[in-house]
């Protein structure tokens, strides 16, 4: 679903909340889950354990000239129900993109996930025509709930 400013896909995912928040929760997983073909990796990071904390990836695309990295500062964190991230380039504030995932139990062993892609913060005029919001398609997002579901069975 496209509303103004973000793009929300939603999946039910065969496994637990904690096995699902276990990767969400890594960066060193992310390059797996990403379906826009953007991440490559990340860049030596802990574990995301708190709103606040940062963790660097690497990237890649042309909408930034090749390979690049981003800083990313943790927004929202709530164990096995949420995780969320707002994204910069190395070094700079964030302009207002984020990511969040939201979890549901759907028993023991089932997870209702929702992956908002929100931009609508961003102002930066300079910045909306470089890097052409939304940058990731629906069927990306999608991509990536798939890819979890892939993570977390195997």
């Amino acid at each position: 679903m496209t509303t103004d400013g973000k793009i929300t896909v939603q999946r039910t995912i065969d496994a637990s909340t904690s096995a699902v928040f276990d990767v969400l929760s890594n960066p060193a997983r992310h390059a797996e889950l990403d379906g826009s073909g953007f991440v490559l990796s990340d860049e030596r990071s802990d574990r995301i354990t708190a709103n606040g904390q940062k963790f660097r990836m690497n990237m890649t695309g042309e909408h930034m000239g090749g390979d690049y990295q981003t800083d990313n500062l943790v927004t929202a964190y709530d164990p096995n129900k949420m995780i969320g991230w707002q994204t910069a380039p190395a070094g700079q504030e964030p302009p207002g993109w984020e990511w969040l995932w939201e979890l549901q139990a759907q028993g023991a062993d089932s997870t209702d996930v929702r992956l908002t892609y929100d931009w609508s913060k961003v102002t930066d005029q300079a910045l909306l025509q470089k890097v052409g919001f939304p940058l990731v398609s629906q069927a990306q997002l999608e991509d990536s709930l798939g890819n979890l579901a892939s993570a977390v069975a195997g």
